[in-house]
């Protein structure tokens, strides 16, 4: 096949001619941009910090060089580095498909720098010789943040180059092949890959535009290595005849990645895309780790967050307890009992601080918690828009009826109605429930059949792909939920 062939086979344009010369290796970096900005943003910050001591003594020589060690000045810098980032973490800001305006994203990176001088200032208490100077601290303070949004604002123009992003081919161009166009329109949600094409399959009606389809009349490894084709997404409406093996195959040996549909939404969106899912690929795609060393270390984890949260935040238990009791008057609970379906379905007693009248629910009906609910008390409000209602829950950690990190328990009424209703709900349970999670991070309160569908795709997610670090991820990530408020009832 000549040149002028492959050019009627795809639609061409500026774009599309930058990215097909770009090399292969460096298009797939774009799906490290997390980890490339994480690793400079440190580089960064540690600049700034040695800039700031020389900044500092710039007039004074001496000073300068009695100051300290090289060695000991690089250890204070990566601190200080440390501490920046895992302040930026908290906020936010390492989400893949953040979406914030630039005024947001100043915010929560001035937010993120205080919190890690707060903890910045904790390890100086604790460890003197590891201390800045008032004055060297402030100027590291400034530079670092005007680097690191400066190299924000370039990352942001470079992530949005065509070039370099994963050039992906889909097979299939109607109802489940369209998904993509519908649910991963945004531009945050491409930043990591750019589809040339939908290749129709069989009869199948297209269901994307005219001008994204495209006709592969050669061998497909062929086609896909002279258009450079990075990934290859199987998504036909009709897969009964059974996906082109031996052009895939073709494909996977020339170092193409072949991914069905499925998993690239997985992949993409952190969520599982029901419609998409059966039985068959959630048995074979992998994950729903429960080896013993992934119960060991989750349980450990469970025992020192709880523990540590514990010990920080029981002045505030007190204060809550005093709240209630001056608001609520004598002989009325301070704590409130609910039973929650746990792991396997096992139903345990949750505790929580009472943030609702008394006779909430006279009734014996269980309801959805509602915006405005006029049912919760001033006190109520208040702690629960701060989440410090939920801080007994850590007793229910302790007891091993909960982790800290896991979907959100509900209450068995509730489940008893949504697994009739949703496919894979029970799939929840195959974790403990958690005071943190993924889909409470992902998406706002639930209150409704809509919005429990919804946050199972996040919650099967993180039951499927759950591990440490993802844990931890979440935990320190919480924080922002907690700041902003977000998905309070």
């Amino acid at each position: 096949m000549n040149k002028a062939e492959f050019d009627d086979a795809v639609p061409t344009t500026a774009a599309s001619r930058g990215s097909s010369l770009m090399p292969r290796f460096m298009r797939r970096t774009a799906s490290r941009w997390r980890a490339a900005m994480i690793l400079l943003e440190v580089l960064l910050l540690m600049g700034a910090a040695f800039l700031a001591v020389y900044v500092r003594f710039i007039s004074d020589p001496e000073p300068l060089s009695a100051y300290t060690s090289l060695w000991l000045q690089g250890v204070r810098a990566l601190l200080f580095a440390t501490m920046m980032v895992l302040g930026m973490t908290t906020m936010g800001l390492y989400q893949t498909h953040l979406r914030e305006t630039w005024a947001g994203a100043l915010s929560r990176q001035a937010v993120g720098f205080m919190l890690g001088t707060l903890v910045l200032l904790t390890v100086f208490y604790l460890f003197p010789p590891l201390e800045f100077g008032r004055g060297i601290l402030a100027l590291a303070l400034a530079f670092g943040f005007v680097f690191v949004a400066g190299l924000r604002v370039a990352s942001q123009r470079l992530i949005d180059v065509e070039a370099l992003k994963q050039r992906v081919l889909v097979l299939g161009s109607g109802e489940r092949a369209s998904l993509i166009e519908q649910r991963l329109r945004r531009n945050s949600d491409r930043r990591r890959f750019r589809v040339v094409g939908y290749v129709p399959c069989g009869n199948e009606t297209p269901r994307v535009g005219d001008d994204k389809l495209v006709s592969i009349d050669t061998p497909l490894a062929e086609w896909a290595l002279f258009n450079r084709i990075d990934e290859i997404v199987f998504g036909p409406d009709d897969r009964r005849g059974g996906p082109p093996m031996h052009d895939l195959l073709q494909c996977k040996q020339i170092g193409i990645q072949v991914t069905d549909l499925a998993s690239f939404f997985e992949r993409e969106s952190g969520k599982i895309k029901l419609s998409l899912t059966d039985p068959s690929w959630l048995v074979f795609s992998g994950g729903f780790d429960s080896s013993l060393g992934r119960v060991l270390s989750k349980r450990a984890m469970d025992v020192v967050a709880s523990l540590a949260v514990l010990a920080l935040t029981w002045p505030l238990l007190l204060l809550v307890a005093l709240a209630i009791r001056i608001e609520s008057g004598k002989g009325q609970p301070i704590l409130y009992r609910q039973e929650r379906v746990g792991l396997l379905g096992s139903v345990f007693p949750l505790i929580k601080f009472r943030s609702m009248r008394t006779d909430a629910e006279q009734d014996g009906v269980a309801r959805w918690a509602g915006k405005d609910d006029d049912r919760i008390t001033r006190v109520g409000r208040i702690i629960r828009r701060t989440r410090l209602d939920e801080l007994p829950q850590l007793w229910n950690i302790l007891r091993g009826d909960m982790s800290i990190v896991g979907p959100r328990p509900e209450r068995p009424e509730f489940v008893s109605e949504l697994d009739a209703d949703l496919r894979y709900y029970n799939l929840r349970h195959c974790v403990r429930p958690g005071l943190a999670g993924w889909a409470q991070l992902r998406y706002a309160y639930g209150a409704s059949k809509q919005d429990a569908e919804e946050k199972l795709k996040y919650d099967l997610f993180y039951v499927k792909n759950h591990n440490l670090l993802f844990d931890i991820l979440i935990l320190i990530q919480t924080f922002e939920v907690v700041v902003f408020g977000r998905g309070v009832r």
